[in-house]
């Protein structure tokens, strides 16, 4: 099929996989962390689901006045330079290094436990979250599951951590979730009140564990014990995806500041322009707040709202 010519003049293509049916944005922790730094970031851009991979066979990959970048740390050091945005400047020399010590133990460490959780022991629930149509739909998805667990097994091998037990791997999965909820505490975001560049790779990872993995060890765990990393995981979802909704949702993890209100949510958006600040709708036209913000234009799920002034605003109404 003849490739379509895509124009990034001046606009950000994003190429990741295809939406799961489940609802959650992608199976994909590095594709779920840059569509979430673009977002906080409050880059708009465009999805594209043509599952074609970056020259260096790499996904997600972005395009950019016709430039080709991948690997998500390219990613954002391009974005950075080029757009001039920095999730970091208010973190010191200090914060900024532990900032990616941790992003390097999330990717290089425990990114492979989950992959394993994911695509050979959980094999048969990720294959339902797969999208794939058509006559033969199933049987793609059986070949293409079974050939990413072969994949999975022999770079988790080559890596090293492949080669110890299943339970192994599972006491390192949770010596890193200990680790990531130990560093959190009770803040709002990793490093502080205010969102970084970790949180994107963290909330990447973590909501793999949180949405994708039901009944595993990982999720009983977030869920459980680790309690405070399920709030950062709901407190960024509702923030940077207020169309991410769930048929499941409960209140198991909402904070004090939710609201009725807040609960007004949309279908996640296949090939679309995405802009936090001016979004739009199934039919086109502008929307200027996203469902998550009250009327001073605040998230109702952010730690420092002041919900005493946001009651006085709704009886004054």
């Amino acid at each position: 099929r003849k490739e379509q010519e895509l124009d990034s003049k001046d606009a950000i293509i994003l190429h990741q996989f295809s939406r799961p049916t489940n609802g959650v944005p992608s199976l994909s922790p590095f594709c779920l962390k840059i569509e979430t730094y673009l977002r906080m970031a409050d880059l708009p851009y465009q999805n594209y689901f043509d599952g074609k991979l970056s020259p260096q066979g790499k996904m997600p990959w972005i395009e950019y006045n016709h430039k080709k970048v991948s690997g998500t740390e390219f990613i954002i050091d391009f974005l950075e330079e080029k757009l001039g945005v920095n999730l970091n400047k208010h973190l010191g020399p200090h914060e900024r290094a532990i900032s990616r010590a941790v992003t390097k133990m999330v990717e290089e460490h425990f990114y492979w436990t989950l992959a394993y959780c994911q695509w050979v022991e959980n094999l048969h629930e990720t294959r339902k979250m797969v999208s794939l149509f058509g006559p033969f739909s199933d049987l793609l998805k059986w070949i293409l599951c079974h050939l990413t667990k072969g994949i999975v097994k022999r770079e988790m091998y080559g890596h090293g951590i492949g080669r110890f037990s299943e339970e192994e791997m599972y006491t390192l999965m949770e010596k890193d979730m200990r680790t990531l909820a130990g560093l959190l505490g009770d803040k709002k975001y990793i490093m502080g009140p205010n969102v970084s560049t970790v949180d994107a790779t963290v909330f990447g990872h973590l909501a793999q564990a949180m949405w994708t993995l039901p009944g595993t060890r990982p999720e009983r765990l977030i869920k459980g014990e680790l309690i405070n990393l399920a709030m950062y995981c709901e407190r960024i979802r509702r923030k940077f995806w207020p169309e991410w909704h769930h048929d499941d949702d409960n209140t198991l993890y909402e904070s004090e500041e939710s609201s009725e209100a807040s609960k007004t949510y949309s279908p996640l958006q296949d090939f679309s322009f995405y802009s936090r600040t001016e979004t739009f709708d199934e039919e086109g036209n502008s929307i200027s707040q996203t469902p998550d913000t009250d009327y001073t234009g605040h998230s109702l799920f952010d730690s420092d709202v002041d919900m005493d002034e946001y009651r006085d605003h709704e009886q004054c109404k």
